[in-house]
């Protein structure tokens, strides 16, 4: 089974942070799942795959500048395991499933 790192510098300028949040700006988590989707295209080399959250968990905000580490796990039947932290810290987990064609 397949097994990667990603690593994402977040941009200072993600449009994301113009209203999430002002004065304190947070990577929304449907951003962080949209690179988790990404990464997992890209370990599979199906970069144009569709995909089915299967459970997602936030622990920590992210905010601009941070370096966050995805690392997903290819389980049995094509599902991706995914963590993300910023350095030690946990930010998020979950499960993808590759949706039924």
């Amino acid at each position: 089974m397949a097994a990667a790192e990603f690593a994402w510098p977040v941009p200072a300028d993600h449009p994301a942070f113009a209203g999430h949040f002002p004065g304190r700006p947070i990577v929304p988590g449907v951003v962080l799942l949209d690179r988790a989707i990404a990464f997992a295209g890209q370990l599979r080399g199906a970069a144009d795959g569709a995909w089915q959250i299967g459970n997602a968990k936030f622990f920590s905000p992210a905010g601009p500048g941070e370096v966050l580490t995805f690392a997903l796990d290819q389980r049995p039947g094509g599902a991706i395991a995914f963590t993300v932290r910023a350095g030690e810290r946990a930010v998020a987990a979950g499960s993808l499933t590759p949706a039924a064609q």
